[in-house]
């Protein structure tokens, strides 16, 4: 068995994806490198046969027909052999000297009784144009250096989520909680992160800036104006998030609170782009979600319908419209997220 398996997601990636391999490549004969060449019809599958040849040992090439960002997790994940699990996109990077503080950390967590089931480490905003790039770091909420239960941890601030970005799952975490995730659908990074976690029970933070979060192509699935266009694809991850944890059946109180926090925040984000939309049919798709999360998961509704962020959404009226959007305008500003 490998102790890490990176899994590089690849679609049409010809122009950015050796940067990622490359940052990835320092790593030794314990680490799996897999590239999952997800139908690209550029030159991506002659760029990831070709490092599969020049390093046999490390990194194997995955072709597939295109299923979408999600699928290729998944393939991935199907053919990884490393007790822990690491995505890395095909137009983001990770830092040298991070990276080989991760993989010693990795190392001291590999005897079966030292294992955790989330390793969790920073993550920069790398934005065109920002000369002083954001580091999402955890150390106000997660104390260094040990392993740790949910009984250690301390509060998250708002904006602070552990995104796959901050994320090395142990694998078998991964495969128990049947985490199946759908085909050509964008922003199934949030079901990556949060369908596994009531199965975490031991975790583990390394205060190093590790991975470089790429935000500035035009055709970025997170830039605002496409959001909106996929509004429909933002509606069904947020439902699948709902469906697939129940939270008052999660019982240690840190826990639950941090998955209530973060279901709220993604529902957040689906109402304030409807309403940025000025689209009177995708503010009735929202009233739908907020109607079907109320019928279909009512007890995860009432955990989260009158908490601040929710209760702001629903101010209504023009007034109410402007208010809501001049905040997440703010806080777009205060905590760099796009």
């Amino acid at each position: 068995m490998k102790l890490l398996t990176v899994t590089i997601p690849c679609y049409n990636s010809q122009a950015y994806m050796a940067h990622a391999i490359d940052s990835l490549l320092p790593c030794g004969d314990d680490v799996e490198i897999l590239i999952v060449n997800d139908g690209s019809s550029d030159n991506t599958a002659a760029i990831a046969d070709a490092y599969a040849q020049k390093y046999p040992h490390t990194i194997r090439a995955i072709h597939k027909p295109n299923g979408g960002h999600g699928d290729a997790v998944m393939a991935g994940l199907q053919h990884a052999s490393g007790l822990y699990f690491k995505v890395v996109d095909s137009d983001d990077w990770v830092d040298g000297d991070a990276y080989a503080k991760v993989l010693q950390t990795l190392r001291s967590l590999s005897a079966p009784q030292q294992q955790v089931d989330l390793l969790v480490s920073n993550y920069i905003y790398d934005k065109v144009g920002v000369k002083d790039k954001r580091v999402i770091d955890y150390s106000n909420a997660l104390p260094e250096n040990r392993v740790l239960s949910w009984h250690d941890i301390k509060r998250f601030r708002i904006g602070q989520y552990i995104l796959m970005h901050a994320a090395i799952y142990r694998t078998e975490i991964l495969r128990a909680c049947n985490l199946a995730l759908p085909k050509h659908t964008f922003y199934v990074d949030n079901l990556y992160v949060y369908i596994p976690m009531p199965y975490v029970k031991k975790l583990y933070y390394l205060n190093v800036n590790f991975y470089h979060y790429f935000i500035g192509r035009e055709d970025q699935s997170v830039q605002e104006d496409i959001m909106i266009r996929r509004i429909d694809q933002q509606f069904r991850v947020n439902r699948m998030m709902s469906e697939a944890v129940d939270l008052k059946t999660i019982k240690n109180k840190a826990q639950r609170n941090y998955m209530r926090n973060y279901l709220e925040i993604v529902t957040t984000v689906s109402t304030v782009l409807s309403i940025k939309s000025g689209s009177d049919a995708i503010l009735r798709q929202n009233r739908a979600l907020w109607e079907y999360l109320k019928t279909e998961t009512p007890h995860n509704y009432s955990m989260i319908r009158y908490r601040p962020l929710s209760t702001t959404c629903k101010l209504p009226g023009r007034l109410g419209r402007r208010l809501i959007i001049n905040g997440y305008r703010l806080s777009r500003r205060v905590y760099g997220f796009n």
